[in-house]
This record gives structure tokens, C-alpha cells and sequence, in this order.
């Protein structure tokens, strides 16, 4: 039971995602910004909405990050 817990509580825990050193083209900068306004999030938080509905479609668990029904509202692939 506790190596279960131990387990969840390394899942859930809390860290820094460290980004950097990412160049881009003017026109996808442009479309990612135009698309955060439309949704109403920071890119910061558009991106991670992506990357987590990329690895939920590839079988990926991680609990603890997003509430029920977070990444029903958003679509980025759609973008």
C-alpha cells in the first residue's frame, strides 16, 4: 500500500517544465496568438493544453493536472 501511494505521490507531484531556446516563424507566432485570444489562455497554458491531449490520445496517464473536463473545452488541433 505504501509503495501505491509513493507511487501516485510521485505522479502528482508538483515541478518546474523548463522551456527554452524555441525560435519560430513569425506567421506561427501570429497563429498561436491569435488562437490563445480566441480560447482565452496564455500561450504558456494553450501549449500544455495540446501536448496533453497529444499524449492522451497515445495512452499517456497523468493525474493531477488538469480538472474534469479541462480538456474537453479547448480543441488546439484544431487551430
Amino acid at each position: 500500500m505504501t509503495s501505491a501511494r509513493n507511487d501516485r505521490d510521485a505522479k502528482t507531484e508538483i515541478v518546474n517544465l523548463m522551456l527554452r531556446d524555441n525560435r519560430v516563424t513569425a506567421g506561427f507566432r501570429t497563429a498561436l496568438f491569435d488562437a490563445t485570444q480566441r480560447e482565452g489562455l496564455s500561450v504558456n497554458e494553450y501549449v500544455l493544453h495540446a501536448a496533453a491531449e497529444k499524449l492522451l490520445k497515445s495512452g499517456q496517464d497523468f493525474p493531477g493536472v488538469f480538472n474534469a473536463g479541462d480538456l474537453g473545452k479547448t480543441n488546439p488541433s484544431s487551430v
